[in-house]
């Protein structure tokens, strides 16, 4: 039997990437999944004492400032869904009028293009109460205005939704914009002819249209909140006090300021599975919706 180069080619191809995955994904998964059994400190342990293999997750649960980054977590990904709002809204602004609409798009997308350390430290300097926004509106008078959001634990977490959504909103923006695009025009035309009004148009009609782009919008923010970490650096860096603590941040700090390798661990494990508890639904919600779309086709 001769052997054929074509055939196993593109299997052969995909043997580094197969490797990589193996390895650094599910291996390192693995591995981290071991460690938060362990008593391991600055050095990994690979002995388990069976007897308290959940040490590390009951020290977790019971830890204020890992409580506190759960309630973050979720505080950030409701204001954050607020970059889909907006993301849509200039969307439809954008596709409705024409003129000027690759101009618009990329002052939008620009932020996009900015890093979220750039981002963070951009905003962080415009909460300034010295410098910022808040100067500013004291020099003219109305000294009665307080902006200084990251200065005080109750408002902190709020400054940095506000610098998370202005971030990201242009790339939601784009996706959304994608979408209607994707609309047949004779759509359009027919709500005309019937007089359906704009508000119905839209919520009746176009987003039902869109429920991928929004599912795929969700799973991409979703993943965004549970990893964020450089805008919390950049802007507060968990402050004031343990304020605006998030999941990844906890996590990194148990790594590198408490030297805790197996408490780190834990609490990476348990951001994995908050993913999968969101992310797998979503994607399980959009198989379903596309299997169902082309059942009917």
């Amino acid at each position: 039997m001769t052997f054929r180069w074509s055939r196993w080619s593109p299997q052969l191809a995909l043997v580094p990437a197969g490797l990589v995955t193996l390895v650094a994904f599910i291996g390192a998964i693995l591995w981290t999944v071991y460690l938060s059994l362990t008593r391991s400190r600055r050095l990994p342990e690979y002995e388990i004492d069976w007897s308290e293999w959940g040490r590390q997750y009951e020290r977790l649960f019971k830890d204020s400032a890992w409580q506190i980054s759960l309630q973050n977590l979720i505080v950030l990904g409701l204001g954050s869904a607020l970059a889909i709002v907006f993301g849509f809204i200039l969307a439809a602004m954008i596709d409705r009028e024409k003129r000027g609409e690759s101009i618009f798009r990329t002052v939008f997308l620009y932020p996009l293009a900015i890093s979220l350390i750039v981002t963070g430290a951009a905003w962080r300097w415009m909460f300034n109460p010295e410098l910022g926004v808040e100067h500013f509106i004291h020099s003219i008078g109305l000294t009665w205005v307080n902006a200084s959001w990251l200065a005080r634990p109750e408002t902190a977490m709020y400054g940095v939704i506000l610098a998370s959504v202005w971030q990201s909103a242009g790339f939601y923006m784009a996706l959304m914009l994608a979408g209607l695009k994707s609309i047949n025009s004779e759509i359009w035309s027919a709500a005309r002819l019937d007089g359906v009004g704009l508000f119905r148009l839209y919520t009746e009609i176009i987003i039902p249209m869109m429920k991928f782009t929004f599912v795929t919008c969700a799973i991409l923010l979703s993943l965004g909140v549970i990893k964020a970490y450089d805008v919390i650096v950049a802007m507060t860096n968990g402050g004031p006090g343990q304020s605006t603590y998030v999941p990844a941040y906890f996590t990194i700090q148990a790594l590198s300021a408490k030297g805790n390798l197996g408490f780190a661990s834990a609490a990476a494990v348990v951001m994995l599975l908050i993913t999968a508890v969101i992310f797998l639904p979503l994607v399980l919600l959009t198989a379903w919706q596309q299997r169902r779309s082309g059942a009917r086709t």
